[in-house]
């Protein structure tokens, strides 16, 4: 540390702490702490009167704060920087773009693993002495902490056998009998193997002859002794040694005996030694060879090259199937040969299962591997992993966007079109896309935007200049673009030919498929067994108690389930409301279909993939790795089934209520339906000689996107689309800010909603602010709801002045004593 910190000077630390605050958090830095801490750096602090929480420090100097007495940082957590300046820069900027605060930033950015933990425990007061005042279930505590010194809350509710004991503590509290206190915990753990070796008396072939013989009445420890050396041949090479065996492999074996092992550990044969290891050592390696590059690939690698001169941003608008990974991974190599650090951005989970693989062959122990799925532990290795270099390219979702990067040469954010790059929340609610955008400018770095079917803000981007284009419409491996059926099912109704929600066509497909050992994908872009149930007498339908929407029926989990708050109800026998036992389901999800094939064909190998099939960890992967190696022959799945997946033996895909994407009352539904529909299509035949074949059930056959769908016209929708938005004045034209206000009553939410909307049109007009109106679902979780549209022309307006006077006017309804309890949520570039 620099002279800085070497006189005898009061220093401060201005704070990043993890809750909704506007503004950072002047602390006191202890004298003996004032030569270590440096910015980017953990602590810990007291927050509130009893709160313990992990901050970050963003900046170091002598001011003390002018309104509050400073409190002093308790304990520092890091040597060294654990989120570096980039981040701090990157942390604001997000902050002041999405308007939230720093600290709700911070709180999404550091994985749950970085975060100390404060538990609550007990401890006797020395100076109490009147035990005669307690009860006798006070006794029974103030016995135990004597035992023990401390009690933790949840062992003093096991002790008790009550699961509220909050009257029991603030009694004894009261009576002065013990003092409460909070215990700081670190939450990374990291992973240890335990090992054992010869000690170094026994690694000569002298001292190892003489101990076998030695063992010769003891034949379970000479077995021991000759496994360990089948595996560390120690007489050919004593240095090997070194590095021991895992003490795993003799407790797995069961004809060696851990007694046997413990008393050769205790005799000094054999010593016990621990070491960390990564998380990931048990994902696939390999080598996949040098990728040759087609013309096609290789065109689009040199022109991306050569617009990276002069752009910042490039879009990749290659078609399904045209081989942009390779085309990626080109890319990666080179920066990654140029000492600079890459980042690979996917929509969701679904889609890194494959892809991971993939690049891990190719990239091997410098890729590190980020998602929600993984634990807090293996977040955090991933995070410590870049931090020491040890990581230079890195695969994630959305939050892999606020790792601590400093030498970032590249992102590419594949699928660049998916709305899971959108947080919706809690705040941030930030655009992984976007942010990447600012993030590579802020590393002087590029950024590659891929994707089958671009959003229409990127394409016009590029379109206008400010991004470069480089398209691929031709497939990879000349395999054709699949072949489209459109099935009228009203006229499958009528002739009587639909069988349930299967048309004959589909039907006679999925037939042809099973006798010949080929694969099919149903996609239908809804969960659940039935949307809802309904009564045929009185016409009852399933709602939710908390929200404005109708439970879905979850046959296998036999319950009723809403989406939106996650309440949970028993399904009726009878209807309620009248009685009657004829309550029957309405509609389709996922489940309904894969029981229907089940019943249709039982002997095909069925497999669902959604939400409630992939909750566990590993699920996708194995689900995935099972299609790839044919061990199912009929893959139902929503949305998750349309994102990137590559597999050869696919030759149909068959899509379900198409209608319902395409008429969502959404301005852009036409887009979305566009996005889904095609990339669910691309599916099928991704092998040159296995073309494939995409049939769509539809209502209406003649409505002009399906058209468009099927001639894979992006271009078409994209002239349609475009004209409608400037038209109407949407997005790209404009930018949108939705702002929902909420409370328990409704009249409340109403009136505070119509306030905001009065204070925000008197400035910048009634064109530009729309409502307020309920949203399509009106009430969440017992909030009644009521949004607010801002639109802000790009050209003709300050932004970053507009969004300044909104959250002014927000603080004006949070701060109105007539309005209380009310809720507001700003979202910028909401979806």
């Amino acid at each position: 540390m620099t002279s800085f910190f070497e006189e005898e000077t009061t220093f401060f630390a201005d704070l990043i702490l993890p809750v909704p605050i506007p503004s950072l958090f002047t602390y006191r830095v202890p004298r003996e702490m004032a030569s270590l801490i440096k910015v980017g750096a953990r602590v810990i602090v007291q927050f509130g009167q009893k709160r313990v929480i992990t901050a970050v420090v963003a900046q170091l100097h002598t001011n003390p704060p002018v309104k509050y007495q400073a409190k002093y940082i308790l304990e520092l957590l890091d040597e060294q920087p654990i989120v570096t300046t980039h981040q701090l820069e990157l942390f604001n900027w997000v902050a002041e773009y999405y308007l939230c605060n720093i600290g709700e930033v911070m709180n999404v950015a550091l994985p749950a693993g970085l975060k100390i933990t404060s538990q609550s425990r007990i401890q006797l007061n020395p100076e109490f002495e009147y035990e005669d005042l307690l009860t006798d279930q006070e006794h029974l505590v103030i016995e135990e902490i004597k035992k023990h010194q401390t009690l933790s809350y949840e062992e003093v509710e096991r002790l008790l056998q009550k699961s509220n004991i909050t009257a029991i503590i603030k009694s004894l509290v009261g009576k002065r009998a013990v003092i409460l206190y909070e215990e700081v915990k670190e939450r990374y753990k990291p992973k240890v193997v335990k090992k054992i070796r010869l000690t170094a008396a026994y690694t000569t072939n002298e001292a190892l002859s003489k101990l076998a013989a030695d063992l010769d009445k003891t034949p379970k420890q000479q077995e021991i002794l000759l496994k360990y050396l089948s595996f560390i041949p120690v007489y050919n090479n004593p240095d090997l040694n070194h590095k021991g065996l895992d003490k795993s492999i003799f407790s797995q074996d069961n004809t060696i005996s851990d007694a046997s092992l413990n008393t050769l550990i205790k005799k000094g044969v054999f010593e016990q030694f621990e070491i960390f290891v990564s998380r990931f050592d048990d994902i696939p390696m390999g080598n996949m060879g040098n990728i040759t590059l087609t013309e096609t690939q290789e065109e689009a690698s040199r022109q991306i090259h050569e617009l990276f001169r002069e752009k910042e941003v490039v879009l990749l608008h290659g078609i399904t199937g045209s081989g942009k990974t390779e085309v990626y991974i080109e890319l990666i190599k080179q920066v990654l040969e140029s000492g600079s650090q890459v980042l690979f951005l996917l929509p969701e989970i679904a889609l890194t299962t494959q892809i991971v693989i993939r690049l891990r062959k190719v990239f091997g122990e410098v890729m590190g591997i980020y998602h929600s799925k993984f634990s807090d532990n293996e977040r955090v290795e991933v995070w410590k992993g870049i931090l020491d270099g040890k990581f230079q390219f890195v695969v994630g979702v959305r939050s892999a966007i606020f790792l601590p990067f400093d030498n970032l040469g590249l992102i590419i954010v594949d699928e660049e079109h998916e709305t899971s790059y959108k947080q919706h929340d809690p705040a941030p609610r930030y655009n992984a896309r976007d942010v990447a955008v600012i993030m590579s400018y802020m590393h002087k770095g590029k950024t590659l935007l891929g994707s089958a079917t671009p959003s229409l803000e990127s394409y016009f981007h590029a379109q206008s200049g400010r991004y470069g284009l480089v398209e691929m419409k031709q497939r990879f491996g000349n395999a054709a673009l699949p072949r489209f059926e459109l099935i009228d099912t009203k006229k499958e109704k009528r002739q009587k030919q639909m069988k349930n929600e299967f048309s004959s066509v589909l039907l006679s497909h999925l037939e042809y498929n099973l006798k010949n050992k080929e694969q099919t994908i149903l996609f239908q872009n809804r969960r659940g067994y039935s949307p809802y149930l309904q009564c045929e007498e009185c016409n009852w339908i399933s709602e939710c108690a908390n929200c404005d929407v109708s439970l879905t029926y979850h046959m296998k989990a036999r319950e009723l389930r809403c989406h939106y708050c996650g309440h949970k109800e028993e399904v009726p026998r009878t209807c309620p409301h009248c009685g009657s036992p004829k309550v029957k389901t309405m509609g389709y999800g996922t489940e309904k279909i894969e029981e229907e094939i089940n019943v249709m064909y039982p002997e095909a190998r069925v497999q669902r993939m959604d939400l409630d099939t992939t909750r566990a960890k590993n699920a996708y992967q194995q689900i995935i790795q099972d299609f790839e190696e044919g061990g199912i022959d009929i893959l139902v799945g929503t949305q998750m089934v349309s994102k990137g997946l590559d597999f050869d033996n696919v030759s149909v895909v068959g899509i379900f209520d198409a209608d319902r994407i395409i008429h969502f009352p959404e301005f852009r539904a036409s887009e979305r339906a566009f996005q889904m529909l095609t990339q669910v299509s691309g599916r099928a035949g991704r092998r040159a000689d296995k073309p494939g074949k995409v049939l769509i059930q539809t209502a209406n056959p003649s409505q002009p996107l399906l058209e468009k769908i099927i001639n894979n016209d992006y271009e078409g929708m994209y002239a349609d689309e475009i004209a409608e938005r400037e038209k109407f004045n949407y997005p790209p034209f404009t930018r949108l800010i939705k702002v929902t206000v909420k409370h328990v009553d409704e009249g409340t939410s109403n009136r505070a909603a119509k306030v905001l909307a009065e204070k925000l049109t008197a400035h910048l007009g009634s064109s530009r602010v729309l409502g307020p109106q309920p949203p399509l679902v009106e009430r969440v979780r017992n909030q009644f709801l009521f949004d607010i549209l801002i639109k802000l022309e790009r050209e003709k307006i300050n932004f970053k002045a507009a969004k300044s006077f909104i959250q002014e006017k927000v603080i004006d309804i949070l701060t109105d004593k007539t309005l209380k309890s009310i809720q507001v949520i700003i979202d910028v570039d909401c979806l």
